[in-house]
């Protein structure tokens, strides 16, 4: 988890210094420049031996932000259709990036991890040990249990006691009108909302073969269908399902982006450090 964050983030800084967003600070240091009027305890020796600059060591209270990365691990997300990771691995990838990105960024992160109730809440942290734990954690995580999205995320917000970027990735398959109710306890409590639903190509397309069984992850329940035959009208639903999610979240000055487990995860990415300029 930890060598693929890193690759991840990498490959997407060498992008974004090539593309028309270059004026986005990325700083790898865990260092700044010495300005007047810091204390000079501070500063380190080393660096300045080798590059004849003063720089002062960064600590967790100077950080940016304080970011909260919530992951939903409930059993609907371990679908994933031939060629794709899982939900759930696309989303636990997409965190670990995004972790890793936040502190090297010098922001603080945490991870809280739900099903059908909160499994692992991590407060944020900014030092690159900190990181260690929260990759580890991310590896562990295994589908387990029903969803309940909007009782576990109301859950989290009472949790919040220092206001900052809230990240969520789910694949939000509970009644978006409770969700929203739980997104909108966050807003009100003064974070910053990022939604962002990993939801797999065959998700949205219904483009299974002409016979099919469906079973629901979360039931076990069973179904024999031809999906041809449902499929404009599922697609019909789909397309309203993520609407709705799509509407209700700009009317709440909520970021939300639709995430496709076939996609890079250069989106996420992009979207954080969009809402961290916004924010600094």
């Amino acid at each position: 988890m930890e060598l693929v964050a890193r690759l991840v983030v990498e490959g997407f800084i060498t992008g974004l210094h090539k593309s028309p967003y270059h004026g986005f600070s990325v700083e790898f240091a865990e260092h700044r420049q010495y300005m007047p009027g810091d204390e000079i305890k501070h500063i380190d020796w080393k660096i300045f031996g080798r590059t004849d600059r003063y720089y002062i060591k960064q600590f967790e209270e100077e950080t940016n932000l304080k970011a909260y990365l919530i992951l939903d691990s409930s059993r609907s997300m371990a679908f994933k259709s031939e060629g794709n990771m899982t939900k759930l691995e696309y989303a636990s990838f997409t965190t670990a990036a995004l972790a890793q990105l936040m502190v090297q960024q010098r922001d603080a992160v945490g991870l809280t991890v739900y099903d059908e109730k909160v499994q692992t809440h991590m407060p944020p942290h900014a030092t690159k040990s900190y990181l260690k734990q929260i990759l580890k954690q991310l590896e562990l995580i295994q589908p387990s249990n029903k969803t309940s999205t909007a009782e576990s995320l109301h859950n989290i917000a009472e949790r919040i006691k220092r206001r900052g970027l809230v990240i969520i990735l789910s694949d939000l398959f509970d009644e978006p009108s409770q969700v929203m109710s739980a997104l909108k306890h966050f807003r009100h409590k003064k974070n910053e909302v990022i939604v962002m639903q990993v939801l797999d190509p065959l998700e949205r397309s219904f483009a299974f073969g002409r016979d099919a069984v469906f079973k629901d992850l979360e039931t076990n329940e069973e179904l024999t269908t031809q999906p041809w035959h449902i499929q404009k009208a599922y697609q019909e639903s789909m397309k309203n399902f993520l609407e709705t999610y799509k509407r209700e979240c700009r009317e709440h000055n909520i970021d939300y982006v639709l995430l496709d487990t076939s996609m890079p995860f250069d989106t996420a990415l992009f979207l954080y450090l969009n809402k961290r300029m916004k924010l600094g």
